[in-house]
């Protein structure tokens, strides 16, 4: 499972004749090269971007050189203050997790075995279960233990070779503990083990006593809610739920354009149990993404692969929910839509932080190729992000980080299920295990 000469052996494309690397001048000499790899860089062309028998070296923070060990500028010792030799592992791009709930208070096992005894998730969000008890459990704990418990799941999925991570708000459904979520989400930037995008979800549920004033709720959001987060800096973009259990399109329209007017993105659940149409709402509104999809229309494709809204599939919820109808990957692909893959972590629907299950089930249950679903942790999660200038390929000037694999080649990433497969992990340069 780990050996050299069995990766060689398979034969896979390289990426011929990779572009110059420049190396160090005379005075400097880079932070730290690794040798003896092989690289699935990612980068669109032979399957995987795969450079086999490589080195990469980094400097402050960034790739600074990624070719054939072969054509180095010199010795590895003579260009870099330390070399890693790796033994033949390989190198991919650190992984992304793009739409994720990781701080939540309480957990909602007991809904779930309410579902698994004949229970719909509709019935049990209508009778005051869903979104709101989590809300219930957030509201009740601290800025501290929310940072707390999903320090614990971000750790998780750093062990599986994520190095970005993007959180919502949503279980806090009021100005303040909304905000005291992405103040949680805050602090686990600073743990220095990952980057982390913070994105605002209050138009995830109507709070109970907004129920006969739904647009009270609405004017609250766009009035006061957007126009804070904005101002402080505590969110990088805005996220709606549009479903019949949550907000019409009017209404994330109208969430959606206060979101851009206070130069935030946006992003949107769409068609997870319904098709309401949002695909097309996400394009009007130049989304970065529109996830779940599950009831996605052939016109909804169209428009998002025209608007260039990459589609966040999310197999853990559809697996949790135990779904039928799966996204429509072939329109998907037939208008060029982007596939991004993302955990969806959450109490209610997808309670895991295994992003490499993720990629598995994304092959099975919606018969993804393992490159299209490694793309859709690397290259397309940084996109739907909007981040696809800085990370997500291996690449001179992006950011170095890299998850190392103990693999034979990249797509075990999506064949193993439970195995240990992350040697070591990267983080702005820094080894970050």
């Amino acid at each position: 499972m780990h050996g050299v000469a069995a990766a060689v052996s398979l034969g896979w494309p390289s990426l011929s004749n990779p572009p110059p690397r420049p190396a160090p001048d005379s005075l400097t000499m880079w932070d730290l090269i690794l040798v003896d790899a092989h690289a699935a860089t990612m980068i669109p062309g032979a399957p995987f971007g795969v450079i086999r028998d490589c080195a990469l070296a980094m400097d402050k923070g960034k790739i600074v050189w990624l070719g054939p060990q072969a054509t180095l500028p010199g010795q590895p010792e003579a260009l870099a203050r330390e070399v890693r030799a790796l033994g033949g592992l390989w190198i991919t791009p650190g992984l992304i997790d793009c739409h994720t709930h990781l701080i939540f208070g309480g957990n909602r096992a007991g809904e779930w075995e309410q579902r698994l005894k004949g229970a719909t998730y509709e019935e049990i969000a209508r009778a005051g279960g869903g979104i709101l008890s989590t809300v219930r459990a957030t509201r009740d704990a601290t800025e501290e233990e929310l940072a707390f418990s999903a320090g614990e799941r971000l750790d998780a999925l750093a062990s599986e070779g994520v190095t970005t991570v993007e959180v919502k708000s949503g279980y806090g459904l009021n100005p303040k503990n909304e905000i005291k979520m992405l103040r949680a989400a805050g602090r686990l930037a600073k743990r220095g083990r990952a980057r982390v995008v913070r994105t605002l979800l209050a138009a995830h549920a109507i709070p109970p006593k907004f129920r006969e004033r739904r647009a009270d709720y609405l004017t609250m959001i766009c009035t006061q809610l957007i126009p804070s987060v904005a101002e402080q800096g505590l969110a990088d973009a805005v996220d709606a739920f549009c479903e019949t259990i949550a907000f019409t399109p009017a209404e994330v329209d109208q969430v959606l354009s206060c979101a851009a007017a206070n130069g935030l993105r946006v992003k949107l659940h769409a068609e997870q149990l319904t098709d309401q149409g949002g695909a097309q709402l996400a394009a009007k509104h130049h989304a970065l993404s529109a996830d779940h999809l599950e009831h996605l229309s052939e016109a909804g494709a169209r428009a998002m692969g025209l608007a260039n809204v990459v589609a966040v599939l999310l197999p853990g919820a559809f697996h949790f929910l135990r779904e039928k109808k799966a996204p429509p990957v072939e329109l998907l692909r037939r208008y060029g839509v982007a596939m991004a893959i993302a955990t969806d972590c959450n109490p209610g629907t997808s309670p895991t932080v295994s992003p490499l299950l993720m990629m598995n089930m994304a092959c099975t249950l919606f018969r993804l190729t393992p490159e299209e679903a490694l793309s859709g942790m690397t290259r397309h999660a940084a996109q739907a992000l909007g981040l696809q200038d800085e990370i997500g390929t291996l690449e001179v000037g992006k950011a170095a980080d890299l998850a190392v694999w103990r693999v034979e080649h990249p797509a075990e990433l999506a064949y193993w299920m439970g195995a240990q497969l992350l040697a070591s992990r990267y983080y702005a340069g820094e080894r970050a295990d």
